[in-house]
């Protein structure tokens, strides 16, 4: 059996369509629990700090980050503030391969999440941590990064 998804590209459309949220009842089962450590994994093989899971065909509002050392499931994620101070960083994506390009995005940012066990927590993340959130928030509701850059910096997107 595979241990790993294979990562979708940005001409796959279930890139580019909006997850739908977990029940919670379902966030503790077998298969759901297998699912997300065959997420990290493939997180891990492919070298990224985060991967959402329309990245992998499946529409559902669920992301795994790197948070420092850190590696988390973020389940039915929220970010309900954003700073209005901005940050600008070159970012890439499993996605988007060999190309990266300059976002800004908010520097700090108040996230609401459940974790793997289905348990309810709030966090303030701010520069590279809430950049990762918010490049792989931006997944679950079809946005690329590509969308958001005023600069390409390495390789060439082409849009479909």
């Amino acid at each position: 059996m595979n241990d790993t998804f294979e990562v979708l590209t940005y001409k796959s459309p279930s890139v580019r369509e909006r997850s739908i949220e977990i029940a919670q009842k379902d966030i503790t089962t077998k298969e759901f629990q297998d699912f997300l450590n065959k997420l990290i994994k493939t997180m891990e093989v492919e070298d990224g700090v985060g991967i959402a899971s329309p990245q992998i065909g499946i529409n559902k509002r669920v992301v795994i980050v790197t948070l420092g050392r850190q590696v988390m499931a973020l389940i039915n994620p929220e970010i309900t503030k954003f700073s209005d101070t901005l940050i600008e960083t070159e970012e890439g994506c499993l996605s988007v391969p060999k190309v990266y390009g300059l976002v800004e995005r908010s520097k700090k940012i108040h996230l609401k999440a459940l974790d793997r066990h289905g348990r309810r927590f709030e966090t303030d993340l701010k520069n590279f941590d809430s950049v990762v959130v918010q490049h792989e928030l931006d997944h679950l509701d079809g946005i690329l990064f590509v969308d958001k850059t005023h600069k390409i910096t390495k390789g060439e997107y082409i849009p479909e």
